[in-house]
């Protein structure tokens, strides 16, 4: 692939950790704004050159970083409504404040292909044992210029702390329908194999009709489908399941048809990045009712992104250091059955890439954290492309240095090919996370959230960056 050379120019700087990274036209402008939002509860947007602050919600986010600064709660979603200009309405997803619970296990997990009960594991006494709770809530932009929330739609209760999703709210322009992605509910290898339940949330990607959904004070706080109220189920349908946790969905006008883009961040192997245009949702009361019946929904044309019994294009795995060879490595599969069960179930990855890769032009990734398709013309080099970013590249020398990267839609149904963005901007002696990516309406524009820890309460660390020629 063509080796590619971008700038990375500054926006804005000294900012807390970027969450989302997206444009929108505030009701009596002219201008399309950049809005950021922080996983501390901040949303700001660009005006005449000046941050200016949208909405602060810190007081209503869950306490971050109590367990060593690392966190993946907070605020993970914003999205304008299609007719935000006229309508002022846009939508939230974060933790919230005074929902912390122990948590659904004691202690770390780790399958045991020799030990069929840690295969098995179910998740029990739900109301007590959890992390915390998520909100997805509408919020209205006022005719003062003052948000204020409408209402509450969904309260999800979680089973970890990690894999809520991230960037996971975004409008589908072909049904124009909410969209929410959830991860599979955290610890590792998902213990409880929520993402394959049709009965649960987690793992799944899910529209939802604000139109016709129903206002309902203090909705009930659930972890799966059949635990909602009717009306409610009736205005959510699921896209797909499958998923470990997800940097948000994207869509790419083609051909009068969009195309759909979602990375899996992977366990220990590989980061994937999924495609699909044409897919056939099942609606929530549909799934509810085989389930009461103890049948199986028809899920022909259903996309199932295939972990836990797959990561990526290979059977999960465990991977541990050979007794023998310290410096080798041993792969065993972590859920043979799953495997076998999900692989003709499953769709193919556009793309995935290692977590190490002796390739010379190739990096060894650390978690995915950005998938947006550019179809600019700045960057002829690019038009066209799905561009992402990873985290950090693994196995370097300090300080840490986030990867971007990208790769070309494929038909033939083979694994793409990818090849690393050459960036020209000088961090100098700090660290570089590379934690979101997001683009404008129109996608003609890049934009790259860094952070120069992974520790949310290492405060004001955060550069986001336009991507530039």
């Amino acid at each position: 692939m063509k080796k590619v050379k971008v700038r990375l120019r500054p926006i804005v700087r000294n900012i807390n950790l970027p969450t989302v990274l997206k444009t929108a036209i505030l009701p009596g402008d002219t201008v399309e704004r950049l809005f950021i939002a922080t996983q501390l509860g901040e949303i700001y947007y660009i005006g005449n050159g000046d941050i200016k602050t949208f909405l602060d919600i810190r007081p209503q986010i869950i306490k971050l970083g109590a367990a060593g600064g690392y966190d993946e709660r907070g605020l993970l979603g914003l999205a304008f409504h299609p007719e935000f200009y006229f309508n002022g309405l846009f939508y939230l997803h974060y933790s919230k404040a005074g929902t912390q619970g122990p948590g659904a296990l004691p202690g770390p997990f780790k399958p045991n292909p020799c030990d069929p009960g840690t295969l098995n594991l179910k998740w029990t006494n739900r109301e007590t044992q959890y992390d915390h709770i998520d909100t997805v809530e509408e919020w209205i932009l006022q005719a003062n210029g003052q948000p204020q929330k409408r209402r509450t739609l969904l309260n999800l209760r979680r089973p970890f702390l990690n894999h809520n999703g991230v960037n996971s709210l975004t409008f589908s322009p072909e049904t124009r329908q909410l969209v929410l992605t959830t991860g599979d509910g955290g610890s590792g290898y998902d213990p409880f194999n929520l993402s394959q339940d049709d009965m649960e949330i987690a793992g799944k990607i899910i529209e939802i009709d604000v139109l016709r959904i129903a206002f309902i004070d203090n909705p009930p706080v659930v972890t799966r489908f059949n635990e909602l109220p009717l009306p409610v189920q009736e205005t959510l349908t699921v896209i797909a399941k499958g998923v470990r946790n997800i940097p948000g969905i994207s869509f790419q006008r083609f051909n009068n048809q969009y195309i759909k883009y979602a990375g899996n961040v992977g366990q220990d192997m590989v980061e994937s990045i999924f495609t699909f245009v044409q897919y056939k949702p099942i609606p929530v009361t549909q799934l509810t009712q085989a389930f009461s019946m103890n049948a199986e929904p028809d899920q022909e044309g259903f996309i199932n992104f295939g972990w836990r019994g797959w990561e990526g294009a290979f059977p999960a795995s465990i991977i541990r250091s050979c007794s023998v060879n310290p410096a080798l490595d041993e792969k065993m599969i972590a859920y043979f059955n799953e495997a076998v069960t999900t692989s003709v179930r499953r769709i193919q990855p556009l793309t995935c890439y290692f977590h190490k890769d002796p390739r010379s032009d190739r990096f060894g990734g650390t978690a995915l954290t950005g998938v947006q398709p550019y179809m600019g013309n700045e960057i002829p080099d690019l038009k066209g492309s799905v561009v992402f970013t990873d985290l950090a590249r693994s196995g370097s020398p300090p300080p840490v240095r986030g990867v971007l990267a990208y790769t070309r839609v494929s038909t033939d149904c083979k694994l793409n090919e990818f090849s690393v963005i050459e960036t020209d901007y000088n961090y100098g002696s700090q660290s570089a996370y590379y934690v979101n990516l997001g683009t404008n309406l129109d996608q003609s524009r890049l934009y790259l959230g860094v952070y120069g820890s992974m520790k949310v309460n290492d405060y004001n660390q955060g550069t986001v960056f336009e991507i530039v020629p």
